[in-house]
């Protein structure tokens, strides 16, 4: 057979292929649309390298959305679409305003002759493209197909997101992740719509934010001596370290920014603050007497920052001034968690500070803490999240409280007229076990959380109607102890996001959530996975059972 007749064959397999599974993956899109309905299947749109992008949308941001069209005209046919500034005929994809549409949220219709999409903001437009990447066949992202074009099927979809929080967590101070694995997190979270990034940037174990005013908290809290093996059960004797230059924090916010992503920074007080302390003893109830080192060890130290002294505040409200400047968005997070307060107890600072303001023990020194520093970023304009332990001496009716333990915290919060975000260990947890099968899978600190329990997550469980508005949606974390390369951190986030991005997208009705269809949606995205190099977890199914293509 000679090559040119080889090629046509090739070709026309392609094609048959590309034709078949392009009517198919309609259905699959994930997070599911609000609503979608099907075109005549036996007509099409024909997307092309000559189909003209016509953008109508007067917003400043839709030039990031345009860029996602571009990147996809790349990915299909080697260059960006061409741009038109009238509508001439047909083969365009035509971008309009409609004010009557949700925030987020986006009009797709693909006709014979147009694709048209119509959103309130920049944001739908760029939700409406992952929608369109989604729709197109995942062969046609294989290589070395030529296309010169592709059959799109005729559809109309209305979709909006439930939540206006779709948040991820990535601890940054366990293990420490370099900017370009970053940026890929980012990718994966705009795919599935996800509109949050919170960025777990200060432990025990490592400092990752370069901080001016304080240059040894990169220089000595960055570090650590060495690294604990295991459940504790060793040391491994290598040094250990790294950070972000403020210049890479611009760079990652702005890169966010153009996927329609917001950072959530994290900076741990008073607790986890051994890569503070380490820098600058005096931080600490015991001051250079401390010997405080950053920690090699997992869990939760005792050395927590010396709430008595007015030193601490001010470092607190320098850095995270610094952190205001870096970071545009509403929300700061200051964690709060897992403060053991036994310094306090004995800390004779704390004590005066307890006495002096008829605080009547250290739950309450805690919400002092808590409440100054609400009280310094809502000044500057900014909102305070903190984990759920910030509930247990009381907060301000303007605290967001971020539920981990369970849904509790979540439940009391929104009962006291607290917003809420839901992210309960036993549901949203990534780095918890998605298999039984101790061969096949990571080390975790959890248990066992396949796809098919993340999915079946309610976050309004126990929750009457008038207390479900304090929900503002729902975030997987992924602590990263036991993972240490970014194909594990891939493995570890995929395909689970999915559910996750589905309950802050969709929140399917509890009484009528069909998990093998949700299965069956996730299963397909994972082909697209594969093919944009992604690594993810193949237990869609029964624990243990290898899922392949």
């Amino acid at each position: 057979m000679s090559k040119r007749i080889l090629s046509l064959v090739i070709a026309l397999v392609a094609t048959v292929s590309l034709s078949t599974a392009q009517i198919h993956n309609a259905k699959n899109i994930l997070p599911k649309p609000t609503k979608i309905e099907m075109g005549n299947s036996n007509s099409k749109f024909t997307l092309s390298p000559t189909t003209k992008v016509v953008c109508k949308l007067e917003d400043k941001n839709v030039k990031y959305a345009l860029n996602e069209l571009n990147k996809l005209g790349v990915e299909l046919f080697g260059k960006a679409f061409k741009k038109g500034t009238k509508i001439e005929g047909a083969n365009n994809i035509i971008i309009r305003n409609d004010n009557s549409i949700k925030e987020e949220g986006y009009h797709l219709e693909i006709t014979p002759e147009n694709i048209i999409i119509k959103a309130k903001s920049a944001a739908g437009v760029f939700y409406a493209v992952q929608t369109i990447r989604q729709i197109v066949p995942v062969q046609a992202y294989e290589t070395p197909i030529d296309l010169k074009n592709l059959a799109m099927p005729l559809l109309t979809i209305n979709d909006a997101p439930h939540f206006g929080y779709r948040g991820f967590m990535l601890d940054c101070s366990r293990h420490f992740w370099d900017v370009e694995t970053i940026k890929e997190m980012i990718d994966i979270l705009a795919l599935h719509k996800m509109n949050r990034f919170h960025w777990h940037l200060t432990e025990d174990q490592g400092w990752r934010i370069e901080i001016k005013k304080y240059p040894l908290l990169t220089k000595l809290g960055s570090l650590r001596e060495q690294t604990t093996t295991g459940h504790n059960e060793g040391l491994d004797g290598i040094p250990y370290g790294g950070y972000y230059t403020q210049k890479d924090i611009k760079e990652v916010v702005k890169y966010a920014q153009e996927r329609f992503i917001t950072i959530v920074p994290e900076i741990e007080i008073p607790g986890h603050s051994l890569g503070a302390l380490s820098a600058y003893p005096w931080l600490g109830c015991e001051g250079e007497q401390g010997n405080y080192k950053t920690w090699a060890y997992w869990g939760v130290s005792k050395q927590i920052a010396c709430a008595g002294k007015e030193s601490t505040f001010e470092f607190w409200e320098n850095v995270l001034e610094e952190v205001m400047d870096l970071f545009p968005g509403e929300y700061i997070h200051i964690g709060g968690d897992e403060a053991p307060r036994d310094m306090w107890k004995e800390c004779p600072d704390c004590q005066k500070r307890i006495k002096e303001n008829n605080l009547k023990n250290e739950a309450e020194l805690q919400s002092y803490v808590n409440n100054r520093i609400e009280k310094f970023l809502n000044e500057h304009g900014r909102k305070m999240i903190g984990w759920d332990e910030i509930l247990e001496g009381g907060v301000s009716k303007g605290a967001t409280i971020m539920s981990w333990r369970g849904t509790e915290g979540g439940i009391a919060a929104a009962k006291k007229g607290n917003n809420a975000i839901m992210t309960p260990s036993g549901y949203c947890y990534l780095d918890y076990r998605q298999t039984t099968d101790r061969k096949d899978e990571l080390d975790s600190n959890g248990s066992y959380v396949p796809l098919r329990k993340s999915y079946s997550f309610n976050p309004y469980d126990q929750l009457a109607k008038d207390e479900q508005k304090y929900i503002m949606g729902v975030q997987g974390n992924l602590w990263t102890e036991y993972v240490t390369t970014p194909m594990q951190l891939q493995y570890k986030t995929l395909p689970r996001l999915g559910a996750i991005a589905e309950i802050g997208w969709s929140n399917p009705d509890p009484a009528t959530k069909d998990v093998e269809e949700f299965i069956g949606r996730a299963k397909e995205l994972a082909r697209y996975y594969s093919v944009f190099g992604w690594s993810f977890g193949r237990h869609f199914y029964e624990d243990g059972v290898q899922v392949g293509w």
